[in-house]
């Protein structure tokens, strides 16, 4: 049996929901993914076989449909968005005492920040960056390139052949921080942790390009000393 033999619309929902990778994919569909690469680059440990059976399964459960070579939520597909950021807001608040060099995984914080770039802030030409971080877990990429345009914003983890503006070194874990709001950019670049090098203009400016994961202003839960 596949299911839960349940006719309660929790087990219901969640036999379409709770497969695993399934509410991730979700989320990059809400995010704006609509082809299957992009798809992919959000849940980059995902098998493409697998990934494509997700999406046949959450088409024939009527959450997504097919526009050639596109997918798309339905109506019960954008019916889930308080759903799944609800659940990243409690991720965020309740889910991260603690992240592992396993979790930190460069290409999607490099996804998710290039879709979140403050385009309006960009220089009139184009700024290629290239981020060179020192402590991924081993097979992850060190090296990786944002090529930052006002019209369009790409990231590459193969040298892109372009003259390179700005070089950002440090560790994953540190610009990580400074996307899920535990810290500011500022305090990454004061302390080291990052070194932004590069023409004085575009030094400055770089902070401002860069807005933050939508789950980085939830609250967290005051901390209390045991007996207080």
């Amino acid at each position: 049996m596949s299911g839960y033999g349940q006719f309660c619309p929790v087990a219901k929902a969640t036999e379409v929901l709770a497969e695993r990778w399934t509410p991730l994919v979700v989320r990059e569909l809400l995010c704006g993914s609509h082809r299957f690469n992009e798809l992919q680059r959000g849940v980059p440990l995902m098998s493409r076989s697998l990934l494509a059976k997700r999406l046949r399964d959450l088409e024939q459960a009527g959450v997504l449909e097919r526009r050639g070579s596109e997918y798309h939520l339905t109506e019960a597909g954008e019916e889930l968005r308080p759903i799944i950021m609800g659940l990243g807001a409690w991720g965020q608040r309740w889910a991260r005492s603690e992240l592992s060099r396993a979790d930190l995984d460069p290409r999607l914080l490099m996804w998710d920040m290039q879709r979140n770039i403050e385009t309006e802030a960009l220089p009139a030409h184009r700024v290629v960056v290239r981020f060179r971080f020192t402590d991924p877990a081993p097979g992850l990429p060190r090296v990786t390139w944002l090529i930052l345009e006002r019209d369009q914003v790409d990231v590459c983890y193969k040298d892109p052949g372009f003259d390179v503006d700005l070089v950002v070194v440090g560790r994953l874990r540190a610009l990580v921080a400074v996307w899920m709001g535990d810290t500011s950019i500022s305090v990454v670049i004061r302390t080291r942790e990052l070194q932004v090098d590069g023409p004085r203009d575009l030094v400055r400016a770089f902070p401002s390009w860069l807005r933050r994961s939508i789950f980085a202003n939830v609250e967290r839960p005051q901390t209390t000393t045991a007996g207080a």
